[in-house]
């Protein structure tokens, strides 16, 4: 091949740029601290720093270090990056220069990378052509070029970019950074200050999008975010799993991830709630019984509060301490903090009585008073401490305290299906459900105030009740957040009727909402099978418009026996069929057919893998309960007896919101097996 090929030229500036990043790691490496450390925390400090960059440079040998070219045209104006007039730039996961400093790589977050996912023949942005690299096991192999400033040559779709969209995925999600639709990148790019919900529906990428939201914020915002904090927030530890490498491709290491049951882990849940009791403690109006509760514990003096100091006695009417009380009151401020604030109030009126006798107290005697045995003693009569987890096994297992404090808020049926039916000797021995926990960190914040993060990223948001999208909300009061999800995909009792319910209850109420509808991920088929659903589970949402050029394929097999053996041994036999392709192979079924399954799988000698542990190229088969089966895709899918998952849910329309979400798990091909009846939903 000649040196001047162009695919030869891109090889080489790749060699480059890989050697001149690790150049840049080696720098770091060879770091000598032990000048430049005043004490041994800030040696801490800065060897964990570095410790962080030398991993973010890593060099990641199956993924591309770059993936795309921009070559500019003109002066670029003053939204445009500085220096770029004329110049070309290569577009990658990460910003990489040579010795003397010039870009070899830009990273796809700067300003001067927009065009790359922007720019297009009607609006070129500037841009005389834009390249998109192909690789093969981490080897540039193929380059497609687009010229967006010659009329003569007409828009087509990138093959390129059809490819890695639909290229099979073994392991963990991926990044989407080379496949960023212009409608995708609108709200990746869209700023801290607010707050961002998207609604979108299988395959459209509003996790990915999510994420790479957070990585966009954290390269704009890098300092304010650093000491703020960003948290990933998903529905279970295996979606969690699946997404966890998606940030620290990109070279961002420090985002927690955590579910909302992780978050209000105060006490261990051991318990399950009826469905009709979980929806009514996940009710908005708990907040106001909880409320009113950890109130009621303030009493209004009976008596006046005596100091003695040396040989003078101050005196602290039972009038003046009543004011002082009912100011903290009507000021609304967390339970704690009026507690803490409480004897410093009455310790200053104290120090008022001083001066007026002609003493100069300062700070020092204000805070002995306030320690003073009879101040302590009248802080503790009035403003009581309280434990949220005694107060919320109060509410439920004390019916009269429990009326005191739900009166005109929930009816005597409500309260009666709330309480607890059996008596519980005490807090150590309640089986906590998942909603009393929620409880619990309501409670936790009316006393003390819950630490507010920079950034808060939420999947699957749909599935929150009322209290908990409060619990989120709380972790983002002073901070933005990104919500994602799908109405169709509601799979709780409780899961939520619209985005502007959910995010009044998130405490943001002012959040834009954008819709995805452009499917990359689904087969046309499939999605117009799942979509059939629509109707029943959530009228007047856009169905997906699957873009793929790729058909995949989709086959619905009837057993003709029901039997047990039989219907299994299909199941089995479509699962070869696939795993005889390249890709990951999904069999999701009801949560009571998995234990059958799993044997007949056995017995055929596959091998499978349970949701959250990694697929690779040797181990590709999983077995997915249809209750785990939300966030997660696979190249193809095996999805057995439909109506079984119907039947697995406390509801019809529950029930068919996760069908539809286990019908949508598919990337390039779908089997459906059935025995029964299919649901009529699905019927032609």
């Amino acid at each position: 091949m000649p040196s001047d090929d162009p695919l030869s030229r891109e090889r080489a500036h790749l060699a480059h740029s890989r050697a001149a990043l690790r150049s840049m790691r080696e720098d770091v490496q060879s770091l000598d601290i032990r000048d430049v450390t005043a004490n041994w925390v800030n040696a801490e400090v800065l060897t964990r720093q570095i410790d962080e960059r030398i991993k973010a440079l890593a060099d990641l040998s199956h993924t591309p270090l770059f993936f795309g070219r921009l070559d500019y045209l003109h002066a670029p104006g003053a939204e445009q990056a500085e220096g770029a007039e004329g110049e070309r730039f290569y577009i990658g996961r990460r910003h990489v220069h040579d010795a003397g400093g010039d870009p070899m790589v830009i990273d796809w977050r700067a300003p001067v990378s927009q065009p790359f996912y922007r720019a297009s023949k009607k609006t070129p942005m500037d841009i005389g052509l834009r390249r998109r690299f192909g690789y093969t096991g981490g080897d540039l192999t193929a380059y497609e070029d687009e010229h967006l400033s010659d009329p003569a040559e007409t828009a087509a779709t990138s093959k390129l970019l059809q490819q890695e969209i639909e290229r099979p995925r073994v392991g963990p999600m991926r990044d989407i950074v080379a496949t960023i639709q212009p409608e995708q990148d609108e709200i990746v790019r869209s700023g801290l200050g607010g707050t961002v919900c998207v609604q979108g529906g299988p395959g459209t990428g509003k996790t990915a999008v999510g994420l790479h939201r957070v990585a966009y914020l954290l390269y704009a915002h890098r300092d304010r975010l650093a000491r703020t904090g960003t948290l990933v927030i998903g529905p279970n530890a295996s979606f969690l799993h699946y997404i966890e490498q998606v940030l620290p491709a990109l070279g961002e290491l420090e985002v927690k991830q955590a579910t909302v049951a992780d978050l209000v882990a105060h006490v261990e849940v051991r318990g399950a709630d009826e469905a009709a009791t979980a929806v009514l403690k996940g009710d908005a109006r708990m907040a106001e019984v909880l409320r009113r509760a950890v109130r009621a514990h303030v009493t209004l003096p009976t008596e006046q509060v005596v100091v003695v100091r040396g040989s003078r006695r101050w005196r602290v009417p039972e009038y003046e301490l009543t004011s002082i009380v009912q100011e903290l009151l009507d000021r609304d401020i967390r339970y704690g903090a009026a507690r803490e604030a409480l004897p410093q109030r009455i310790a200053h009126a104290v120090l008022v009585q001083m001066e007026r006798s002609g003493e100069a107290p300062d700070d020092r005697v204000q805070d002995a008073v306030a320690r003073n045995p009879a101040v302590k003693a009248a802080v503790k009569a009035i403003w009581p401490p309280v434990d949220p987890a005694k107060l919320v096994f109060r509410l439920l297992s004390d019916a009269d305290f429990l009326a005191l404090h739900a009166e005109g808020v929930l009816t005597e049926e409500e309260q009666e299906t709330i309480r607890w039916a059996k008596p519980v000797r005490s807090v150590k021995s309640v089986k906590w459900a998942a909603a009393d926990a929620v409880l619990i960190d309501e409670a936790t914040d009316l006393v003390q105030r819950t630490h507010s993060l920079g950034h808060v990223v939420l999947d699957e948001a749909q599935d929150l009740s009322p209290m908990q999208y409060r619990a989120v909300g709380r972790r983002c009061t002073t901070g933005s957040a990104t919500v994602l999800g799908d109405l169709a995909q509601g799979t709780t009792p409780w899961a939520t009727r619209s985005w502007e319910e959910a995010l009044a209850h998130l405490g943001k109420s002012e959040a834009v909402v954008e819709e995805l509808t452009a499917g990359f991920r689904v087969p046309t088929d499939v999605i117009t099978y799942a979509s059939r659903l629509l109707p029943y589970i959530a009228p007047g949402l856009a169905p997906v418009a699957s873009v793929r050029e790729n058909p995949g394929f989709f086959e619905v097999r009837a057993v003709r026996e029901a039997a047990v053996d039989t219907t299994a041994a299909e199941v089995v036999s479509a699962c070869e069929e696939l795993l005889a392709r390249e890709g990951s192979v999904g069999l999701i079924a009801a949560d009571g057919r998995v234990p059958v399954l799993a044997e007949a799988l056995a017995k055929a000698g596959l091998d499978h893998l349970a949701p959250g542990e990694e697929t690779t190229a040797s181990a590709r088969l999983t077995l997915v309960p249809a209750s785990l089966a939300k966030g997660l895709e696979y190249d193809y899918v095996v999805l057995d007896e439909p109506q079984a998952v119907v039947d697995g849910e406390p509801d019809e329309r529950t029930g068919l919101r996760r069908l539809y979400v286990t019908l949508t798990r598919a990337v390039s091909g779908l089997i459906v097996t059935h025995a029964d009846a299919l649901p009529a939903q699905l019927e032609d």
